[in-house]
């Protein structure tokens, strides 16, 4: 016995298998606008430098109900912790016993049995029996093969997969707020854009149907010019609706009731930009910070405590159950310091024959443990494919930014040198119109394309498992970055 109180049932817990990467210890889809650094595992949104978007996740991370039910979850899981050990301690209850039992036949006394010589007459003073009681009661039960000690160790690593579950939902949270913000200040300037157009677009039909009705042109190209016109109010229209959903969006996101965000979201401002330059690490660090990875290592910790708890019920338990009180036949006993009752009760309780019961329940730990070894794989497969594809669509993004910011300049250039024609009286209105609308159309899809960029980036930081740490005040100054050239960002090199 004294053996088996020292021993520990089950394996045990060797950390998690390791997963080799193609390219060591960096990321094979790293263009040349990453950097190995190890990336700020905090605030990583006030690196576009947008007050506002900070406001929105300092509240988002504070009201969110998602946020309050993973930490209820944490809560929960310690509760369930503290309770699985304090039942490897002894239990101790107070009580109070009254008994009164008339039961036939019950002879509880020392005289011959009733009916014999010398038996009393009267038997129902014998057949009937009064107990009363007051004391303690203890239960405490061995841990042998360390049975209680594995379950333990199952709910303490479940209690700290809740925490990375938490932290997950933090990362997923920040990620939905930041795009959210960047689509709505996208949506915003869009419609600026496309209501200019529009205004541009009503000059050029009045201009076509003056040319019509002083005969100088057909009437098709005036139903082109309203045909336009009628395109851009629907466009108009659907940019008004995508700026209302992402308001709403984001108040919902932060807590907040539909429409509570509209004052602080009413004035419109550029899509914020990403550094130049992004930190990324390499993949082992990836693994190790990821909430969800972390998540799913404690999981595959605590199958495999498990099968400790199956196999702990192969050996004996032994429990002590323990009664110490006052009393006896009458009431006013339990007054009486004299009588004095202790009582001891152990047990021993050995399962010699379960029908392979304890076999079959072992075989059952041990497949959930292979199945929570595969789910871990899984996730880090999952980890390193997101991190991976977000680097390769943000290198594509960069260049296509570039690209998109060549064409607008060339399209400024041009109504530009439009307006000195048309002032030189060498080119008609509708001309210049036609060349200003163009500006506005290059601009809209260059606002488009870096708004994709930063959403690009956005994902990185999500890939990457960022934004669950609480950084202090003193920590989130330090990480505030200096305002980004929009400019720099743009040039075709730098693509």
């Amino acid at each position: 016995m004294a053996l088996l109180a020292g021993c520990m049932s089950g394996p045990d817990y060797a950390g998690p298998p390791q997963l080799a990467t193609a390219a060591g210890n960096a990321f094979v889809r790293a263009g040349p606008e990453i950097d190995p650094f190890a990336p700020i595992a905090g605030d990583w949104w006030t690196l576009l430098g947008d007050p506002v978007l900070n406001e929105l996740e300092a509240r988002a991370l504070v009201g969110n109900p998602g946020v309050a039910a993973a930490r209820a979850r944490i809560e929960q899981a310690r509760a369930s912790l503290r309770q699985e050990r304090a039942n490897r301690l002894p239990a101790v209850a107070a009580q109070a016993t009254a008994v009164q039992a008339n039961i036939p036949g019950l002879d509880i006394g020392s005289g011959p049995p009733p009916g014999s010589p010398g038996a009393p007459a009267d038997t129902e003073e014998q057949d009937s029996l009064s107990v009363y009681n007051v004391g303690l009661n203890a239960n405490w039960e061995i841990d042998f093969a360390g049975g209680q000690a594995r379950r333990v160790e199952a709910i303490n690593a479940q209690a700290a997969a809740s925490v990375a579950n938490a932290e997950d939902a933090k990362v997923q949270l920040a990620a939905e707020i930041a795009r959210a913000y960047v689509s709505l200040r996208e949506a915003q300037g869009r419609l600026e854009l496309v209501q200019r157009e529009r205004d541009l677009q009503q000059q050029i039909l009045e201009l076509t149907y003056q040319r019509y009705t002083q005969g100088a042109l057909a009437l098709f190209p005036v139903g082109n010019a309203n045909a336009e016109l009628e395109l851009l109010k629907s466009q108009i229209a659907e940019a008004q609706a995508d700026i209302d959903v992402f308001k709403d969006t984001l108040a919902v996101l932060t807590g907040e009731a539909p429409g509570a965000l509209d004052g602080l979201l009413a004035a419109q401002a550029e899509i914020p930009l990403p550094p130049e330059r992004v930190a990324v690490g390499d993949p082992a660090a990836l693994i190790a910070r990821r909430p969800d990875v972390r998540a799913a290592e404690r999981m595959l910790a605590a199958a495999n405590a498990r099968i400790g708890v199956a196999e702990a019920a192969r050996f004996p338990k032994i429990s002590f159950m323990g009664i110490l009180g006052l009393g006896g036949s009458e009431p006013d006993d339990i007054l009486d310091p004299g009588n004095l009752s202790a009582i001891a009760l152990p047990r021993l309780q050995w399962n010699l024959l379960d029908s392979g019961r304890t076999a079959a329940s072992i075989d059952q730990a041990e497949s959930a443990r292979d199945e929570a070894e595969a789910r871990y794989l899984e996730v880090v497969l999952g980890a390193l494919r997101d991190a991976e594809q977000s680097l390769a669509r943000f290198g594509q993004q960069r260049a296509n930014v570039a690209a998109l910011a060549q064409i607008s300049r060339q399209a400024d250039t041009a109504a530009e040198l439009n307006e000195q024609r048309r002032a030189a009286g060498v080119i008609s209105q509708g001309e210049l119109d036609t060349s200003i609308r163009k500006r506005e159309q290059a601009r809209a899809n260059l606002d488009r394309a870096i708004a994709a960029m930063t959403n690009g980036w956005i994902a990185i930081q999500k890939s990457l498992g960022l934004g669950w740490v609480e950084l202090s005040r003193d920590n989130r100054t330090s990480v505030e970055p200096a305002p980004v050239d929009r400019k720099s960002v743009m040039k075709p090199e730098q693509s």
